[in-house]
């Protein structure tokens, strides 16, 4: 996965460089946010819009979600998919270990 890009602002805003999310991510976190609208199955829609097999594409927004170029893009949309990953993490663990949730 492409890490943020770098964009430079001009003299007149007053800031430096400033971390922004390239296109690609851009869509990723659209399709995060609105998947349902696509008609069939999620992983036809990853592979037709970005054609990435759905582990690699999970695989990628998993590190995309970790940036903070993502979270000041989305912030409710980020923070969610990150709990929804950290719920996921803890039922496989419970269940490597034997414990019920």
């Amino acid at each position: 996965m492409a890490e943020p890009q770098r964009h430079s602002d001009d003299a007149t805003s007053g800031t430096d460089d400033r971390l922004a999310l390239g296109d690609r991510e851009q869509r990723m976190l659209a399709l995060e946010r609105e998947w349902w609208k696509y008609s069939g199955a999620k992983e036809q829609a990853i592979r037709d819009l970005f054609g990435l097999s759905a582990t690699h594409y999970y695989q990628a927004l998993n590190a995309l979600i970790d940036t903070e170029a993502a979270l000041a893009h989305d912030p409710m949309l980020v923070k969610r998919l990150r709990r929804l990953r950290s719920t996921r993490q803890k039922a496989r663990s419970a269940r490597r270990l034997g414990a019920d949730i």
